[in-house]
């Protein structure tokens, strides 16, 4: 018998996520330039690390006491606003930076989060 392969609601959001990364990266690619497409590379990866981070934050206490996971959930949310300063802080110390793409890529992943409850149907 087959076993069907379910992923759960927060392991769909980042796969989605990086599908919505990939988009937006061939995107720039489509349009020509080499620089747009690091940049957007960049951004997406500075929306995609900080929700690996804060996922894999919230899952390591999953059916524990609720007090562990609300703490879990804040350390998690707490990181993942560290990480993203930190990632955002590196990206533009390249003075060779598309801005425009970095953002691009940046919005575009985290406009995951909005459609999630529609995710979450499915």
């Amino acid at each position: 018998m087959r076993k069907i392969f379910k992923l759960s609601i927060v392991n769909k959001i980042l796969v989605i996520q990086a599908l919505i990364i990939l988009f937006v990266v061939a995107f720039f690619f489509l349009l020509g330039s080499e620089l747009s497409v690091k940049s957007a590379f960049y951004g997406g990866l500075a929306a995609l690390i900080p929700n690996l981070y804060f996922a894999r934050k919230i899952n390591k206490h999953k059916g524990q006491e609720a007090k562990k996971i609300v703490r879990s959930f804040y350390a998690g949310e707490s990181g993942k606003l560290f990480i993203t300063v930190i990632i955002f802080a590196l990206i533009f110390q390249d003075p060779k930076i598309d801005v425009l793409a970095v953002l691009t890529a940046y919005i575009s992943a985290l406009t995951v989060f909005w459609f999630a409850l529609l995710i979450r149907k499915y």
